[in-house]
């Protein structure tokens, strides 16, 4: 697997304004100030957004091989991933993808301290882990029919967002749109798609490449993903609503209630 090796980056929550998945485009607050010193940003809950939940890691399945050589859904214990999508009541498919691409981060990058439930609280109001509309996953991973989203054309509560890629990933050659599961747009989905079941590509419609691409999206934007400012930081990268950042908190929190 020759997963692409990204520079983490630090960033500072400031107020953001519109809303587009996947897109990380901040509105700069300019300060005056005296000093050398930059003074330190509101914290993210007196600006609205939520406390950072509780991060879970999965159980590790501690016969698989290293990450990178072998599918994600191998890096995690199987009884545990049906017992958690039991209980969650998250389809198994979509949970073997999440606990994957969690486990992959924490073996590869530790420091972020993603957890699962926070990858399914965005599969959850990003696509109804992957059954938006008449969707369904495959047992291979696919999401068929393809989850598309509407045109990222400056309409009320969207970005403005033209066309980059000609209409060769979201069937739209005027404006961008979200695509797959996980509702990546296409120039996110070029600089961090991944093959997590090791197919040879990177599949936006496949469960595993797009919960593995959140993951290292999420990771290279946030952080510490325990840290109220290094998940709303990554969260408000991946769109950019205050509201949003509620919706999957509360999903990310009540996935550990359930258990």
């Amino acid at each position: 697997m020759s997963q692409r090796t990204v520079q983490r980056r630090r960033r500072r929550l400031y107020p953001l304004l519109g809303g587009a998945v996947a897109v990380g485009v901040v509105v700069v607050v300019v300060q005056t100030c005296t000093t050398d010193t930059e003074p330190e940003s509101p914290h993210p809950t007196e600006l609205g957004y939520p406390p950072a939940p509780a991060q879970e890691s999965p159980v590790l399945n501690e016969d698989a091989g290293e990450p990178g050589e072998v599918p994600i859904t191998d890096l995690v214990d199987s009884e545990w991933v049906a017992q958690t999508a039991d209980r969650a009541s998250i389809p198994r498919r979509a949970m073997e993808a999440y606990a994957g691409a969690a486990a992959y981060a924490e073996l590869t990058d530790p420091d972020c301290q993603l957890g699962w439930n926070t990858l399914a609280g965005i599969g959850q109001v990003e696509s109804i882990h992957g059954a938006f509309g008449d969707s369904s996953i495959g047992e291979d991973g696919v999401v068929d029919p393809p989850i598309v989203g509407v045109a990222l054309d400056g309409s009320e509560g969207l970005m403005e967002i033209p066309d980059t890629d000609d209409g060769e990933l979201d069937g739209d050659d005027e404006w961008d749109r979200a695509v797959g599961p996980m509702q990546f747009i296409p120039t996110t989905w070029e600089r961090y798609g991944q093959d997590g079941n090791l197919s040879g590509e990177a599949d936006i419609h496949q469960y595993d490449d797009a919960a593995l691409a959140a993951a290292v999206y999420l990771c290279d934007r946030g952080d510490d993903l325990t840290d109220d400012r290094g998940w709303n930081d990554a969260i408000a990268a991946y769109n950019q609503s205050i509201e949003y950042a509620h919706d999957v908190a509360d999903y990310a929190e009540r996935y550990l209630a359930d258990q």
